[in-house]
């Protein structure tokens, strides 16, 4: 990695996805962090920037490898981002030449594995069903919503509704309904699936702060939860999303996901692209 120092011209970035889920990744380990609400605005926009579901900046970390930071594309932070863990977490262990790697974010404490068949694991904490911890105004398991949706925290809020076909489910047109929901005072990301096999779900998401995503960790782990208690799967469960394919796994530790990552590119930001915002 370049660890070049960010006060020269220019601001040195990568691009990542993980099931198409996508993310700008910033390295600001040695030096100060660069990003405010604008330049995650700037940075998000499809069209006069670069485009992310979610901005990941890399910080350094006391008594762990590193610090994530999480951002939205309406220049938002987001507490939690569950892809952009594991594509990180692939870099810094192909850096710091590590199998295993810990880090920090607003979530507290994770761990990160590659396994032998080079998929890369995250442990993303216990699930939150406090209510007011999620946040969420109402009973998780009863929520005075059609459609008996599951609220679960993963580090941020998620609203879980099973339908009988997430293929036809109005994503674009409930989605940000329930994001902006009175009962969800952090508003909250919304997650429509459905069982399709054995411990084998699918499922679409509208993510808080950046609409329609390919994928997202923490939702899946969300679902993944929200189907067990619901009584719907046994604790491990295969999970398709629109870019692919997710394994979770809820154990005694904690929920972990399993999944691709990819790295797409480097490239740095124009010192004019940074003087205009």
């Amino acid at each position: 990695m370049d660890h070049r120092p960010l006060s020269e011209p220019g601001l040195r970035f990568l691009k990542m996805h993980g099931l198409g889920n996508d993310f700008v990744v910033i390295d600001a380990r040695s030096g100060e962090n660069p990003v405010t609400p604008a330049l995650a605005r700037a940075l998000g926009d499809r069209h006069r920037g670069v485009g992310f579901d979610q901005l990941a900046v890399i910080l350094p970390a006391e008594g762990a490898d590193f610090t994530l930071e999480f951002w939205n594309s309406d220049g938002s932070k987001a507490g939690a981002c569950g892809n952009a863990t594991r594509c990180v977490s692939d870099l810094m262990m192909r850096d710091l030449g590590k199998d295993r790697v810990t880090l920090t974010t607003a979530r507290g404490r994770l761990s990160a594995e590659r396994r032998a068949d080079g998929l890369v694991s995250v442990n993303m904490g216990a699930p939150i069903l406090d209510p007011a911890a999620i946040p969420v105004a109402a009973d998780p398991l009863a929520l005075p919503l059609t459609g008996d949706p599951v609220a679960v925290g993963m580090g941020n809020p998620h609203c879980v509704f099973f339908v009988e076909d997430a293929e036809t489910a109005d994503v674009s047109g409930l989605g940000p309904k329930i994001e902006h929901h009175p009962l969800f005072p952090e508003r909250t990301n919304v997650e429509f699936a459905s069982l399709i096999g054995p411990d084998h779900l699918r499922m679409r998401v509208w993510e808080r702060g950046a609409g329609i995503t390919l994928a997202c960790g923490s939702g899946t782990c969300a679902t993944a939860v929200a189907a067990h208690l619901r009584g719907l799967t046994g604790r491990r469960v295969i999970v398709d999303v629109d870019g692919g394919r997710l394994e979770i796994d809820w154990r005694e530790d904690g929920v972990w996901m399993t999944g691709p990552t990819a790295l797409v590119f480097a490239a740095e930001l124009s010192p004019a692209f940074l003087a205009a915002l």
